[in-house]
């Protein structure tokens, strides 16, 4: 089962004296970063009882979505908020626990009474909610209390003796990346491999030309993931495509949206974290959700490149993906939930035959980082979302064929380039427990074409046409 965790590093501990200070002068990469590592833990009064004394660092929680067997959709909106309403609970448990760190640890039945007591309460208090709501929809879901007791785990970073935090890199803040989650990119082999085209293959493509979010449209809300909750992302999105995309937008909103597609006709919403340099300088956010007040530091890069494109089945034609269809790609938690749903790319231009899952690059003189999302290009027939935003669609397998019940749709191949300096110094934002790590990066789309636009892009691809 994932767990859903906060915790602050051994780093940041050191710099919460000076926060401050480094606050009121201007010096957010470091003051706003107080978060870092998390992972899997043993849960219980076991795991209470053996780290009893030891230093404590994180909150770790059961993580509740995955044990939701059916959302049926008139309750998914309010279980998508009670889950998102969770995770500010845990912010909220670990700033108490943080700003208390010292004393709490001398005394772990007082962090058992203090933080763990009136968290586990709130969140009993949050999945009652969520199974009546499933219940007032007509689905009976079993027990959920066994999930609301989290635990504190200990610190799985102790070398005080490191100054620079872990092998972070000069500069970046406290919760990460660290200098080995990059790589040169020209030390790695190729190692790319396609489906063999079949005789019955849509080999035709349909590309999309939305913008590279010139228009700076930023937010921290997620409306897939966390519908009705503003700041359900915890990181800053780069929008194109739909302009009316938040936290709070309906199918109705977003079909009435304007969009910065070339194609009016073209309606879906795009949308990926931003990445950004981590320089302490331009942070327009710094003391804003989703920002610095995420833990999110830097200066937002805008794309110097960004292509949309739609590609047809090796093995097979494809139909119509249905309006307002929601897919999810990549695991924003990723790092505490293992990798199992990761699916970014990372690579560089010029050496796009190499494409790296859990690393950044480090790009050549005159090369440019590259970040590439294949998403899932097999749908159930029947629904536009479902209970943890992946079962009704999925991907192919390595012959590039879809499970059995599903069928082939167009595949939005998205690919997002930047000109940024080569080395390390820039990260994708995150949420503050995944410390910045590349395997956490995602992308989001909500088809909103027109009817006739999705049939032209259908045709286009199955007749073997690259079209735009």
């Amino acid at each position: 089962m994932g767990r859903t965790s906060r915790k602050r590093s051994t780093v940041a501990n050191r710099a919460i004296a000076a926060a401050a200070a480094l606050i009121l002068g201007g010096g957010g990469l470091v003051a706003v970063n107080v978060y870092a590592s998390a992972g899997e833990g043993r849960s219980g009064q076991e795991q209470r009882i053996q780290n009893a004394g030891r230093q404590m660092s994180t909150i770790d929680c059961p993580e509740v979505a995955n044990a939701l067997t059916k959302v049926p959709r008139r309750a998914r909106a309010r279980v998508d908020r009670e889950l998102a309403r969770m995770d500010t609970q845990i912010t909220a448990a670990y700033k108490r626990f943080a700003d208390n760190k010292t004393r709490l640890e001398r005394d772990p039945g007082l962090t058992e009474r203090k933080i763990l007591k009136p968290l586990k309460q709130k969140r009993l208090a949050s999945l009652k909610r969520i199974r009546t709501a499933l219940k007032r929809a007509g689905h009976w879901q079993r027990s959920l209390d066994s999930l609301a007791p989290c635990t504190m785990r200990p610190d799985d970073n102790t070398d005080d003796g490191d100054p620079g935090g872990g092998g972070q890199p000069p500069g970046t803040p406290g919760n990460g990346p660290e200098a080995s989650d990059f790589v040169d990119i020209e030390s790695i082999e190729p190692n790319i491999q396609q489906p063999q085209e079949q005789e019955q293959a849509s080999t035709g493509t349909f590309t999309t030309d939305c913008g590279r979010n010139e228009n700076g449209l930023f937010n921290s809300d997620n409306v897939i993931a966390a519908p009705g909750v503003s700041n359900g992302a915890h990181h800053k999105h780069d929008y194109v495509g739909n302009q009316a995309n938040n936290a709070f937008a309906s199918d109705d909103d977003l079909a009435d949206g304007g969009t910065t597609c070339d194609e009016q006709g073209d309606k879906s919403t795009y949308y990926w974290p931003v990445i950004r340099l981590q320089n302490g300088q331009n942070e327009g956010d710094a003391n804003e959700d989703g920002g610095g007040k995420d833990g999110n530091v830097g200066e937002i890069q805008t794309p110097s490149e960004v292509t949309l494109r739609f590609a047809g089945s090796a093995v097979s034609k494809v139909t119509a993906m249905p309006r307002f269809l929601r897919v999810i790609t990549g695991d924003a938690k990723a790092f505490v939930n293992g990798d199992a749903n990761a699916n970014a790319s990372w690579s560089c231009t010029g050496f796009e035959d190499r494409q790296l899952k859990d690393k950044y690059p480090i790009c050549p003189a005159g090369s440019q980082v590259v970040r590439s999302f294949d998403f899932q290009s097999c749908w159930d027939g029947q629904n536009t979302d479902s209970a943890n935003h992946r079962t009704h669609v999925a991907f192919a397998d390595e012959n590039g064929r879809c499970q059995e019940g599903f069928q082939a749709i167009p595949q939005l191949k998205q690919r997002i380039v930047y000109d940024i300096p080569p080395g390390p110094g820039f990260a994708v934002d995150s949420f503050p427990e995944q410390l910045h790590k590349p395997v956490t990066d995602h992308g989001d789309f909500i088809n909103v074409f027109d009817e006739d636009v999705m049939n032209r892009m259908v045709g286009c691809i199955n007749t073997g046409k690259e079209c735009n």
